[in-house]
């Protein structure tokens, strides 16, 4: 399985991204530039955290009409795992793939170190080697990571049972104590907590690892 972690100029989590992937997932991964147009030859598209163009405008804004853009879309109509992280959840929503929108913290202040992160859905394509349930010890970094949507598109989310990841003591004021969704194919994951800074115990934890596990294992078992 061949992963793309896509690089947007002020990204910051691109080599953890490739680390996480190669060196302890055990799979192949390749930087791909924002100004490149095409993702052929790639399973799986990583979008890590950052400050995409230095978070001017809006977190993500500016990204989102980079050429790879394209690309990205095509490859979640084809159903291939898109995964976004941090700025790279704020950047799916930006471009569509995802509802809502990621706004300031409720405190106004920059967020960093590890949080708790129910597993709400344990039955998606990057969730399938957990258990119903499972409290996870994820780090965050974020200072514009509160999930926000309304009323409509929270009802759809609930029903349909995309919201995949929760906190159990709410850090930033996500409406509904949102950590992470999925689009309503289920192949597109955007979440705040970072798994690749949780792959190794000497990280202070490794939950993050079966999310990735979780996505070589849906590969595996495609039809």
């Amino acid at each position: 399985m061949k992963f793309a972690v896509i690089v947007f100029p002020g990204s910051t989590g691109d080599t953890d991204m490739y680390s996480a992937i190669t060196d302890v997932v055990g799979c192949d991964a390749e930087y791909v530039r924002q100004d490149a147009t095409s993702l052929d030859g790639f399973d799986a598209v990583l979008l890590p955290g950052g400050f995409s163009y230095g978070d001017y405008l809006r977190c993500g804004a500016l990204a989102a009409v980079s050429p790879i853009i394209p690309a990205i879309k095509a490859a979640a109509a084809s159903g291939k795992p898109i995964l976004g992280v941090g700025n790279g959840f704020q950047i799916l929503t930006e471009i569509g793939l995802l509802p809502g929108a990621l706004i300031q913290n409720r405190d106004m202040k920059f967020i960093c170190g590890h949080v708790a992160a129910h597993v709400e859905n344990p039955a998606t394509g990057f969730t399938n080697q957990y258990s119903p349930g499972e409290t996870l010890s994820l780090p965050m970094a974020h200072g514009w990571g509160s999930y926000y949507a309304d009323e409509s598109t929270l009802t759809a989310l609930k029903s349909n049972n995309r919201i995949v990841f929760t906190y159990p003591d709410n850090p930033d004021g996500s409406i509904c104590n949102i950590a992470g969704i999925v689009n309503e194919s289920g192949n597109v994951l955007g979440m705040m907590p970072h798994p690749e800074r949780a792959v190794e115990q000497r990280l202070g934890s490794d939950d993050g690892l079966r999310l990735f596990r979780s996505i070589l294992h849906t590969w595996r078992v495609r039809p």
